[in-house]
């Protein structure tokens, strides 16, 4: 068993997102560490981008800030470096295309696979281009995930026949951030993923409340937490540590079976 399907094998996966250098790389090296230890099962570490169109304010925001501390891919892989030497719980690059191929694809995904990164999560390549990454990352033992949303319908299938390790399911259309409600469509889509293949399927975009991780727990394999995490630290800083943890452990007890 992968790293990656372990994370999905101990009842409901709890996987949060947060920005690589918001406010500096040493807190989201504590942070890691720190949601770890609060129960997340796999981690995404969202590499800043300057025009991150998949993203609400509140990331983009993030990602600027990262980008104005000085904060680069190469300086993310010395960080993934350091982690990587105390823990081996799953993670994840999100990033875009654009700064994959800016640092030269090959070379990206070889460190990545070196690093010990599980997956990658590339938002704005759609999945009949996949084929720019998908060799590199196979060559490197790094799952290419697939992204599904209300908007894929008669896509589905395809995606679901291809996609390895486990299918991201946007929650909605729109970019990221904190919502109030989601579509009826989501059950929906976990349920034709589910009839064309056995592959976890982690749903995300808007989820803030355990009342909501509750629910969408409650027929997906696994919830993912991004921009109100991004919040917490957006409003304490180096100091969101033990405030992130204890938001997680929420969360965490929340999706619990």
């Amino acid at each position: 068993m992968s790293k990656l399907q372990n994370a999905f094998s101990h009842g409901k996966a709890f996987i949060p997102f947060i920005t690589a250098g918001d406010p500096s790389l040493d807190v989201t090296e504590e942070l890691i560490y720190a949601m770890e230890e609060a129960g997340a099962n796999l981690i995404e570490i969202g590499i800043p981008f300057s025009d991150p169109v998949a993203e609400g304010v509140v990331i983009q925001k993030a990602s600027k800030r990262a980008l104005l501390s000085g904060t680069t891919t190469e300086k993310i892989f010395g960080m993934v470096e350091r982690i990587r030497k105390n823990t081996d719980i799953p993670l994840a690059f999100m990033t875009y295309l654009n700064p994959i191929l800016a640092y030269g694809k090959k070379q990206f995904l070889n460190i990545a696979g070196n690093l010990g990164m599980d997956a990658l999560i590339v938002p704005d390549m759609p999945f009949e281009e996949q084929y720019e990454l998908l060799p590199d990352c196979r060559a490197n033992n790094i799952d290419l995930i697939s992204l599904i949303a209300p908007t894929s319908k008669e896509r589905i299938a395809k995606i679901a026949a291809g996609a390895q390790g486990f299918v991201y399911c946007v929650s909605s259309m729109g970019t990221t951030g904190v919502r109030e409600k989601f579509s009826a469509e989501i059950r929906n889509m976990v349920a034709q993923v589910k009839e064309i293949k056995d592959i976890p399927c982690a749903v995300g975009f808007g989820i803030s409340i355990p009342q909501q991780a509750r629910e969408i727990a409650s027929f997906s394999d696994g919830v993912i937490v991004g921009s109100a995490i991004v919040r917490i630290v957006e409003q304490y800083g180096s100091k969101a540590i033990n405030h992130v943890r204890d938001y997680v452990c929420r969360m965490k007890e929340a999706i619990k079976e």
